[in-house]
C-alpha cells in the first residue's frame, strides 16, 4: 500500500533554468541608450549647427559690435577698437532714442489690442457659422495670411495713393471734398494709422484661425447648461470660453507682442520711418542709425536694447500668467 502511495504521489515540478544574461563583447551589459549609440546626435547635429549659425552667431556678433567703435572704416579694414559700454551711454543719452522707444510701445499696444479683439470676434463668428460659411471665411483668412508682406504693403500704398488711390476716390464720392489728392503718407498720424491697419489686417488671420481651433475644444454641454441657467453671451465667454482657451489665447498674445514689436518690413517699404520720425520704431531706428549714419556700433546697440526690452515685456507677462495659474491650481 505504501508502494502505491509512493507511485501516485505528485512530483514537484522541475525547476526551470534561469535565463542567462547575455553580455556584449568585452563583458559589458546592455547600454542605456538601447544600442543606438551616437546616431541620434549625428541626425540632429545639422539642425543644431544651423540654429547656432543662423541665430546664436548673429546675436553674439551684434553684441560684440555694440561694444566696439565700428563704423564704415572698421567694416572695410577690420580694425575695430573695443570701447565697452560707450555706445550704450551715447544711445541712452539721446532724447530721440527715448521718443522712439515710447512710440514703439504705443505702436505695439495699439496693434496687439486690435489684433486680439478682432481675431477673438472673428473666431467666435466662425464657430457660429454653418459649414459653407465657415469654409468661406476660413478660406479667405488663409488667402489673406498667405499674401507676401511686400505685396500687401504695395497694395496698401496704392489704396492710399494721393492721386490714384481708391480711398480718396471713395471719400470724394461720399462728399468729403477735403480728401481731394489728400497726401496720406505726408501726415504722421495718418501714416501711423495706415501702418496699424496693414499690420492688423495681416495678423488677424493667424490669430483668428488659432483661436477658432481652441474654441472647438470647448464642450457644447457647458454652453447648453449656461444658457439653461440664463447666462448671457458675455458671461458665457468670461466664465466658460475664456478659462478653457486661455492657454492658447496667451500664446497668441505673446506671439503678437513679438511680431508687432519687431515690425520692420512694412514700415521700411511704406514710409521709411517718415514723415519725420512719426512711424519710426526701434527696429527702423536701428537700421537708420547703421545705414544712414554708418554707425554700425550704435545700430547694434539699439538692436540689443530692442531685444532686452522685448524680453523684459515677455518675462513680466509670463510671470503674471504663471502666478495666475498657481492661484487657480
Amino acid at each position: 500500500m505504501s508502494a502505491v502511495r509512493e507511485q501516485t504521489a505528485p512530483h514537484p515540478p522541475p525547476s526551470t533554468p534561469r535565463p542567462r544574461r547575455t553580455t556584449r563583447s568585452g563583458g559589458r551589459g546592455p547600454s542605456k541608450d538601447g544600442g543606438r549609440g551616437i546616431w541620434p546626435y549625428v541626425l540632429i547635429a545639422p539642425a543644431v549647427l544651423g540654429t547656432l549659425y543662423l541665430l546664436v552667431y548673429p546675436l553674439i556678433r551684434a553684441v560684440v559690435i555694440s561694444l566696439q567703435d565700428f563704423g564704415l572704416r572698421q567694416l572695410i579694414l577690420g580694425d575695430a577698437r573695443f570701447v565697452g559700454l560707450k555706445n550704450y551711454e551715447t544711445l541712452l543719452g539721446d532724447s530721440r532714442f527715448w521718443e522712439v522707444v515710447r512710440r514703439t510701445f504705443l505702436f505695439m499696444a495699439v496693434n496687439v489690442v486690435l489684433i486680439m479683439v478682432l481675431s477673438t470676434l472673428v473666431a467666435l463668428m466662425i464657430e457660429r457659422l454653418g459649414r459653407f460659411g465657415r469654409i468661406a471665411v476660413l478660406s479667405a483668412l488663409v488667402l489673406t495670411w498667405a499674401m507676401p508682406v511686400i505685396a500687401a504693403t504695395t497694395v496698401f500704398q496704392w489704396l492710399f495713393h494721393s492721386e490714384f488711390g481708391i480711398v480718396n476716390a471713395v471719400l470724394m464720392d461720399l462728399g468729403f471734398e477735403s480728401f481731394d489728392r489728400y497726401p496720406w503718407f505726408a501726415h504722421g498720424p495718418a501714416a501711423f494709422a495706415i501702418l496699424v491697419a496693414l499690420i492688423v489686417w495681416q495678423s488677424v488671420p493667424f490669430a483668428a484661425i488659432t483661436l477658432y481651433s481652441a474654441l472647438t475644444t470647448v464642450p457644447t454641454e457647458l454652453y447648453e447648461s449656461a444658457r439653461l441657467d440664463g447666462a448671457s453671451g458675455p458671461r458665457i465667454f468670461r466664465s466658460i470660453t475664456y478659462p478653457i482657451v486661455r492657454p492658447i489665447f496667451m500664446l497668441v498674445l505673446s506671439l503678437e507682442v513679438i511680431w508687432t514689436f519687431k515690425a520692420f518690413v512694412q514700415i521700411w517699404v511704406m514710409t521709411n520711418g517718415g514723415p519725420g520720425d512719426s512711424t519710426t520704431i526701434l527696429p527702423v531706428y536701428a537700421v537708420q542709425t547703421a545705414l544712414s549714419s554708418q554707425r554700425y556700433d550704435l545700430g547694434s546697440a539699439a538692436s540689443m536694447v530692442t531685444v532686452v526690452l522685448m524680453s523684459g515685456v515677455l518675462v513680466l507677462y509670463f510671470r503674471q500668467m504663471f502666478r495666475q495659474e498657481d492661484e487657480l491650481s
